[in-house]
C-alpha cells in the first residue's frame, strides 16, 4: 500500500494537466470555437434575433444560401501522396499583386450591427493579413474614414443608384481615398425577398420595441455597446440623399426606390470612365455575362449569387466556377464568392480556377463573437486549414492545384 500511493500519485501527477485560465473573456470565447460554425452558434446567441436573422439569412426559402455551403461538401478530393510536403506555399495573386494566400474580404452592409468598429475592425485585419478589403457602398463607415485606418489594399464595392451625381461622387471619393478597386454589383435591380426579415419587420438601423427591449435583456453586451456607440447610417451617402440610414428604414423598399433598375452594360461603361484602375462586377452567374465582361475590357467577374440573399434559385457559386475558367480564365480574374467556410473550400474553388475567394459571412460571425479579434481568427482559421487541405492534398503551391484534384460526387 505504501508504495500504491505514491505511483498513484505520480500517475495522477502526469496525467492531469488544467489548462491556464484565460480571464480575457474574448480570448476565451475564441478559444473554445473549433470552427466558423462555431462561431456562427456563439455570434447567434450573443446578437439580437434579428441582427442575427440579417446577417445570417438568405432569400425566401434560402435554397441558394444552402446550396451555396452544400455544393462545396458534394466535391470531394483527389489526394496524391508522396510528393514531399515539407514545405506548402499558398502564396496567390489577385488582379496582378501577391497575396499570402487568396481570399478577399467580401463588402458586407450596415456591417456595425455586428460590433461598433464594423468595417474600421474589418479593414485592419486584412491589413494585417496582407488581404484585400472592400467597403460596401451600404457600409456603415465612409471611404474617408476606412482609408484613415487602413493602408492596405482595398476595393470599393458600388450599387448602381438612380441618382447619377450621387454614384459619380461616391466613385471619385473613393478614388481620391486610395481605395485601388472598383467592383460594381449587378445582381440587385430588385431586392431580393427576405422573409426572415419580413418576420420580424426588421429595419436598418434596427427600430427600438418592446421586443427588441426584451432581447436587449438578455443580450446586455451587444445592447450596450450598439446604445453607447455613435449613431449609424449608411456613411457614403450620409448628406447626400432624404434617407441615408440615421433613421430606421425598410431595407427593401430604400433599395427599390435608391437603385437604378434600368442598369445596363453601357452604365458599366460609364463607371469605367471615372476610374484609374482595375473594375470588376460581382454578381456574374453564367458563362456567357462573364464573357461579355471579358468583351467588355474588366478586369474580372466576382462569381456571385450575393449569399442567397437574392434570386433564391440562383446557381451555387463554386458549380460555375469551372465552366467560366474553361471560358475566360486567364483573361479574368474570376473570384468565387459564397459559401465557403472552410479552408478546403478555398483549395476546391482555386483547383477548379477561381483566382481567389470572397468571405462575407464567416467574418461578420467573427466581428459579432469577439469584436477585431475575431476577424483576425478567421483569417488565421482559413489560412490554416487551406494550407493543411493543400499538403493533404499532395499540392505544395496554389499552381499545383488542379481539376485533377478534385471530384464531383453528384
Amino acid at each position: 500500500m505504501r508504495i500504491v500511493v505514491p505511483m498513484v500519485i505520480d500517475t495522477l501527477r502526469s496525467v492531469l494537466q488544467f489548462r491556464r485560465i484565460e480571464f480575457n473573456a474574448t480570448k476565451r470565447r475564441l478559444q473554445s470555437a473549433a470552427s466558423i460554425e462555431d462561431l456562427r452558434r456563439m455570434a447567434r446567441r450573443r446578437l439580437p434575433g434579428g441582427v442575427f436573422d440579417y446577417i445570417d439569412g438568405g432569400a425566401e426559402d434560402e435554397v441558394a444560401l444552402d446550396r451555396n455551403t452544400r455544393a462545396f461538401r458534394e466535391l470531394e478530393f483527389v489526394p496524391r501522396v508522396l510528393r514531399d510536403m515539407g514545405s506548402v506555399d499558398t502564396t496567390g495573386t489577385i488582379l496582378g499583386g501577391e497575396v499570402p494566400f487568396p481570399l478577399i474580404l467580401a463588402p458586407t452592409g450596415f456591417t456595425r450591427i455586428a460590433d461598433p468598429a464594423g468595417e474600421l475592425a474589418a479593414a485592419r485585419a486584412a491589413e494585417r493579413a496582407g488581404l484585400p478589403y472592400s467597403l460596401s457602398t451600404m457600409g456603415t463607415r465612409s471611404v474617408e474614414e476606412v482609408a484613415a485606418v487602413c493602408g492596405g489594399a482595398k476595393w470599393f464595392q458600388v450599387y448602381v443608384w438612380r441618382d447619377r451625381g450621387l454614384l459619380k461622387d461616391m466613385i471619385l471619393r473613393a478614388a481620391e481615398a486610395g481605395f485601388e478597386v472598383l467592383c460594381i454589383t449587378v445582381d440587385a435591380a430588385m431586392l431580393g425577398r427576405r422573409e426572415r426579415d419580413v418576420r420580424r419587420g426588421f429595419t436598418l438601423p434596427p427600430k427600438v420595441g418592446l421586443g427588441t427591449l426584451m432581447e436587449a435583456m438578455i443580450r446586455p453586451s451587444w445592447s450596450l455597446r450598439f446604445a453607447f456607440s455613435e449613431p449609424m447610417s449608411f456613411a457614403n451617402v450620409a448628406g447626400n440623399t432624404d434617407i441615408d440610414g440615421t433613421t430606421a428604414v425598410d431595407l427593401a423598399a430604400f433599395m427599390n426606390t435608391q437603385f437604378d433598375p434600368t442598369l445596363s452594360w453601357d452604365d458599366v461603361e460609364w463607371m469605367r470612365s471615372l476610374w484609374d484602375g482595375p473594375v470588376l462586377i460581382k454578381g456574374v452567374q453564367s458563362v456567357a455575362d462573364a464573357q461579355i465582361a471579358r468583351a467588355s475590357g474588366l478586369d474580372g467577374v466576382v462569381l456571385s449569387n450575393h449569399g442567397g440573399r437574392q434570386l433564391d434559385a440562383a446557381p451555387a457559386v463554386i458549380d460555375l466556377v469551372e465552366p467560366v475558367a474553361e471560358k475566360v480564365g486567364g483573361d479574368l480574374d474570376i473570384v468565387c464568392d459564397g459559401g465557403v467556410r472552410r479552408g478546403g473550400d478555398i483549395v476546391k474553388a482555386l483547383a477548379l480556377g477561381a483566382t481567389a475567394c470572397m468571405i462575407g459571412r464567416p467574418y461578420l460571425y467573427g466581428l459579432a463573437v469577439a469584436g477585431e479579434q475575431g476577424v483576425d481568427w478567421v483569417i488565421e482559421h482559413l489560412h490554416t486549414s487551406m494550407k493543411r487541405d493543400m499538403a493533404l492534398c499532395g499540392a505544395s503551391s496554389v499552381a499545383e492545384l488542379t481539376p485533377e484534384l478534385v471530384h464531383r460526387t453528384r
